[in-house]
């Protein structure tokens, strides 16, 4: 998962056909368990381009993606938001929504 270091968000979500934004906060425990897991699982899909941005440094992102509660997983397809994660949730939801939307757009997965 790469850092988010600033620049257009546009360009965030258009730099692959599957991109995961993983939003957090310095202060947030669960952002700090939750990470870890999110970053193995995105191992798992080569393909996927994933960005860790920290709304700490970045509170623009917050008002840009609509997050209210940490951390916040955002997947985009082709530039479209289509699933979005916040505060609980399960390391296989975000799995399923990420292998069905890879089998959409190469079949061969």
């Amino acid at each position: 998962m790469d850092l988010y270091k600033g620049g257009d968000f546009s360009d965030l979500t258009d730099a692959s056909d599957i991109v995961v934004l993983y939003l957090s906060r310095d202060d947030c425990g669960v952002c700090s368990a939750l990470r870890p897991k999110v970053e193995e699982l995105l191992t798992r899909y080569p393909g996927v381009k994933s960005w860790f941005i920290d709304l700490d440094e970045f509170p623009l992102a917050a008002g840009r993606y609509t997050v209210f509660t940490v951390p916040a997983v955002l997947v985009f397809v082709r530039g479209k938001e289509t699933v979005r994660f916040a505060r609980y949730f399960s390391i296989d939801e975000l799995d399923d929504s990420l292998r069905r939307y890879c089998s959409l757009l190469d079949p061969r997965r």
